[in-house]
């Protein structure tokens, strides 16, 4: 798909802000009720409903992230769909973190930083709702 095509998903796209705040943690292994759990040769870092870590160990911890998830099935052939969503975020200030499923994307943002963030997304057509 041609990245001039990907700029069709946001003028009727949806994304939703999910309600909890997460931690992404850097872990020994994965932690339980962790939403996502990513292992590679260095490390395995875990992303967490802050409610959920009790008094589960980590080595790094950085927490305070809120969830959009882009609600809308995003093809795996769709190029620059996150290359507009991260730079119109960037020009507006908001650092990210980013994770992919088969058809859905999802960005974490600062709680400090999540109304700009939905305000950036809704200026590309986006219509944003908080669940």
């Amino acid at each position: 798909m041609k990245r001039s095509e990907s700029h069709k998903y946001f003028k009727n796209g949806r994304a939703v802000v999910a309600p909890e705040t997460y931690a992404i943690v850097k872990t020994k292994r994965a932690l339980a009720n962790a939403l996502v759990v990513i292992k590679d040769r260095r490390e395995t870092t875990c992303i967490i409903d802050e409610t959920k870590l009790g008094s589960q160990k980590f080595l790094g911890f950085e927490g305070d992230w809120r969830m959009i998830t882009f609600d809308m099935v995003l093809p795996l052939s769709l190029v620059g769909f996150f290359a507009a969503v991260s730079g119109a975020l960037a020009d507006a200030g908001v650092n990210i973190f980013t994770i992919s499923a088969y058809t859905t994307d999802h960005v974490f943002v600062k709680s400090q930083k999540l109304e700009t963030a939905v305000k950036s997304l809704e200026k590309m057509g986006m219509s944003v709702r908080h669940l």
